[in-house]
């Protein structure tokens, strides 16, 4: 069984300078006024599913949105083995070439993983860019015990295949940072699938940068656009009173949604699309 895309949302391989994406593609809602477009980057073993329940409300809100798998990521190809490929400033030129494929300028989204890759982006140019929302996403490595669960997949991924691997994920029940399926995001099988569809480098790759990211918080303020930290009440992954510390450094907007975790996007999506369309919709007068 394939994941539907929401209605009147189209999937499609967009194509770039540097490769094609799969792309979940939302127009702006009939009779409403576009306000602007968004680009969404899905974290730590995610793909651009996990956004599934944000299409519908902020069309609705005039917002266009392309929720994209980066490379390697499910629906775009990448090496199985070359680690190299997947080095952060790599997918960041990624993400560059996404944007000038789907038309800049762009509010920027990026949740967990997808966050640190976004300020990457934003950090090389972020001429192309009018925002950038840091959903559940915090200012440096991961927490300890996460770090030992990426780590412990990690060790996993370079002796057993991505199958194996699975079946280990499901009989430990780790949290979603490592593998485990956001609430409200597709059936087994389809996660599974999404599993057996991420390159296995990708993952390595990844799960390395988010057990030694550093803290660029100080460079990312010093660019001149607006910032937006939105998080749960709770999260494993970055501690809240962490992600509230980077708001303050960022002179961010900052959004807490109640009865989410680590997925607002999936545990809580009208409150979080509501957040998210409020602070774009804050930007109108403030253009730079």
């Amino acid at each position: 069984m394939s994941f539907t895309p929401p209605p009147a949302a189209r999937a499609y391989p967009l194509r770039t300078a540097r490769g094609e994406f799969a792309v979940v593609d939302s127009p702006v809602a009939v009779g409403v006024e576009p306000k602007g477009v968004v680009v969404m980057l899905p974290g730590f073993t995610g793909s651009k599913e996990d956004f599934t329940l944000l299409h519908e409300p902020l069309s609705a809100r005039g917002y266009r949105t392309v929720a994209v798998d980066g490379r390697g990521q499910f629906g775009s190809d990448g090496p199985e083995t070359d680690e190299s490929a997947y080095a952060q400033e790599e997918l960041a030129r990624d993400v560059h070439a996404q944007v000038d494929a789907v038309g800049a300028p762009v509010h920027l989204l990026g949740h967990s993983c997808g966050g640190q890759i976004a300020r990457a982006a934003m950090l090389l140019d972020h001429s192309p860019f009018r925002s950038l929302t840091l959903m559940s996403s915090g200012p440096a490595q991961i927490s300890d015990s996460q770090q030992q669960r990426v780590k412990l997949l990690r060790d996993a991924l370079a002796v057993m295949s991505m199958a194996k691997v699975w079946e280990a994920i499901q009989a430990m029940g780790p949290p979603e940072e490592v593998g485990g399926p956001a609430v409200g995001i597709g059936d087994a099988d389809q996660l599974r699938r999404r599993w057996l569809g991420t390159k296995p480098a990708q993952l390595r790759a990844t799960g390395h940068q988010l057990c030694t990211e550093p803290d660029r918080v100080a460079e990312l303020a010093a660019v001149p656009l607006p910032f937006h930290v939105l998080s749960g009440t709770s999260d494993d992954t970055w501690p809240v009173p962490l992600l509230d510390d980077m708001a303050v450094r960022l002179h961010a907007h900052r959004t807490v949604v109640p009865g989410a975790e680590h997925s607002p996007n999936a545990d809580q999506p009208l409150p979080t699309a509501r957040a998210l369309a409020d602070f774009w919709d804050g930007l109108a007068d403030t253009r730079r």
